[in-house]
């Protein structure tokens, strides 16, 4: 490859647009996840009897074992939205940048 086509990559305005978009992209899921793990840590240390009431009367479940369980599957749906969206939309930028910068 051309050594100047990494100068040329950098001063693309669609890479500065893919930088900014999948950063903050980046950024937004991972404030969700931190709100989330923290909300649950929180609920653990101030309100552990509202977490470890029976799910219903007469079960050995309580409230914290589908919430734990929904935290994690709320981070396994985040990374999908992530993938979908890098390769989807972050893809097409990105090949869009590389064939202008090979012309």
């Amino acid at each position: 490859m051309n050594p100047n086509i990494y100068q040329e990559i950098e001063n693309n305005p669609r890479f500065k647009e893919l930088v900014q978009k999948r950063g903050r992209f980046a950024w937004l899921l991972s404030a969700i996840m931190l709100v989330l793990y923290v909300g649950f840590i929180f609920l653990i240390a101030f309100s552990p009897e509202w977490l470890g009431t029976p799910l219903y009367e007469g079960s050995s479940m309580t409230r914290g074992i589908p919430v734990g369980v929904g935290i994690i599957f709320i981070s396994f749906i985040l990374t999908g939205i992530y993938v979908v969206r890098a390769n989807g939309e972050f893809d097409r930028l990105t090949s869009t940048i590389l064939n202008e910068v090979k012309k």
